[in-house]
């Protein structure tokens, strides 16, 4: 006897697995639309995910959404923003809306075309499970439809748009270079092509803007953008996300919530090597010149022009090949306000050829604790006897915290930063701490220290980019404390015999005269000068 099959006929069953692997393809499709670096991680199994890089995919989801129309992205280079802005970002953006009318903006038309054959791709490996297909015959990468009407169209800036109405213009580095934005010409011609050509093509129902760069002049396109419309927290139009290499407070809210001095993460380095992190944007600092770094890196660039001393001037006193014997070394503290902005900790010594040798900056945004442990362990490393401090906002409290964190060194401390221990020997000496009460502006103190330089009488014993930026590119009035230019200031009125300035100064009671001439008037009540605190 023959028994009937039980199970079903394969050919139900194929049907049956085929139709639930597609509902599952499907649904995995749509969820992947959640935003395009889900939709890159998803599907390209070689793309890495970076916190950095999904906050700015969750800005760019917010575009869609319409919570804004105007996003900024400001990063250093080489951190995989314009992939995921330029390629994966209209790839999603399709998915979600494939009717609409892209526009991919950088300086070279060629490269905007190389953003555009990475849609292309996406479309060619991915489409057909969101149903973008190209349109027959349409395949330039130039100018291109999908089946779905969608159309994309890539252009230098400057290009011409005539005739294309745009739902989404996604710009892409719009300076080559620094000789492009330093130009008043081609800066300039930047600005009205946005004005008279870009702009004009977005539509009114969707008429969204992306722009990704790395920062290289205060006119350049993000600048002059924000200066004529805005950031969108003060009532402005543009969304900002900056992300500069390592987190600064000037800059407001972390998007990726660090803090003060943590790095970026970087698609090559693993996020939890926080060791690798800083180390590779040190080393982008040290090889980078003093504005590109700040440009480039923090995307913070300033104005050169009223500066007190040029970046050529501060290259050409960087020394460390002077062999100088020093005859009186120093640390010099300007406190933060509350700790909110930079505490200014700078070393250096008199040397036997009469300069002044900076040796150290220890600066940093940090508490009235952490400065003093930073300025104790600076003061043991280079052997100072003396501490200069700046007690305008903390009275005399400065030198009872600098002599309790040395006894705290005494006693030994971990620095929670770096989990490296520091001690001094319990019999070394707290170096005599020395208060200055600064009764002139910051800019007629730091004028006689810029002209020691000038006339080479003060020298840097290594490469200081945050020093020199703030020397190179500080002004009167910008609101943010300059705690290095403070700092060094007081330690050259310390230790440099400084000429006449025409501003009155005195030695404390009982002190030796000095020929010098100083803008800081000393603690002691009627007294000008550098007074010890007894």
């Amino acid at each position: 006897m023959t028994l009937a099959p039980t199970s079903r006929d394969p050919t139900d069953a194929d049907v049956h697995d085929y139709a639930a692997l597609t509902a599952a393809k499907q649904a995995l499709a749509q969820d992947l639309k959640r935003g395009p670096a889900t939709m890159a991680l998803g599907l390209d199994p070689e793309y890495r995910m970076r916190p950095h890089l999904r906050v700015i995919a969750d800005a760019i989801a917010g575009v869609l959404a319409g919570w804004y129309d105007r996003l900024l992205i400001i990063t250093p280079p080489q951190v995989g923003k314009s992939t995921l802005v330029g390629e994966w970002g209209p790839f999603w953006w399709l998915t979600c809306r494939p009717r609409d009318d892209i526009v991919i903006a950088s300086y070279a038309a060629d490269l905007a075309e190389t953003r555009s054959k990475g849609i292309q791709q996406h479309i060619a490996d991915y489409g057909a499970e969101y149903g973008l297909m190209m349109k027959p015959g349409s395949e330039s990468v130039h100018d291109w439809r999908l089946t779905s009407n969608g159309h994309l169209r890539a252009v230098g800036v400057g290009g011409g748009l005539s005739g294309f109405p745009a739902n989404l213009i996604v710009v892409d580095d719009p300076h080559a270079d620094r000789a492009a934005a330093e130009s008043p010409r081609i800066r300039n011609g930047v600005h009205d092509w946005w004005s008279s050509t870009a702009s004009t093509r977005l539509q009114p129902d969707m008429g969204a803007v992306i722009a990704i760069m790395t920062r290289w002049h205060e006119d350049d396109f993000a600048g002059r953008r924000l200066k004529e419309e805005g950031r969108l927290e003060t009532g402005g139009r543009w969304k900002v996300v900056h992300l500069p290499a390592f987190a600064d407070p000037k800059f407001g809210k972390d998007p990726l919530g660090r803090d003060p001095g943590q790095p970026l993460t970087h698609p090559k380095i693993p996020t939890r090597d926080g060791a690798r992190l800083v180390a590779w944007w040190q080393e982008k600092k040290r090889t980078s010149m003093v504005r590109d770094w700040h440009s480039l890196y923090q995307g913070d660039p300033q104005p050169a022009a009223g500066a007190l001393v040029s970046e050529e001037l501060l290259r050409l006193i960087r020394d460390t090949v002077t062999d100088v014997e020093p005859q009186r070394i120093a640390v010099a503290v300007d406190p933060s306000g509350g700790g909110r902005d930079t505490a200014g900790i700078v070393g250096g010594f008199l040397g036997e050829d009469g300069r002044l040798w900076i040796t150290d900056d220890r600066s940093g945004v940090m508490s009235s604790d952490a400065w003093s442990l930073a300025a104790c362990h600076l003061a043991y490393e280079i052997g100072a006897a003396s501490f200069v401090v700046e007690t305008n906002y903390g009275g005399d409290m400065a030198a009872l915290v600098l002599r309790t964190a040395w006894k705290t060194l005494q006693d030994g401390h971990v620095d929670p930063a770096t989990g490296e221990r520091w001690s001094i020997p319990a019999d070394e000496l707290c170096p005599l701490v020395r208060v200055v009460r600064a009764k002139q502006g910051k800019l007629l103190r730091a004028e006689p220290i810029a002209q020691q330089m000038i006339l080479d009488r003060v020298r840097l014993y290594g490469i200081f980019p945050d020093l020199e930026r703030e020397w190179a590119t500080w002004q009167p009035s910008d609101p943010m404390s300059p705690g290095r230019i403070d700092a060094s200031v007081y330690l050259a009125y310390h230790l440099l015999p400084i000429p006449s300035t025409g501003v009155q100064f005195a030695t404390p009671s009982g002190s030796m005269p000095s020929s010098s001439a100083s803008p800081l008037a000393g603690a002691g009540a009627g007294t000008t000068g550098l007074s010890p605190l007894a």
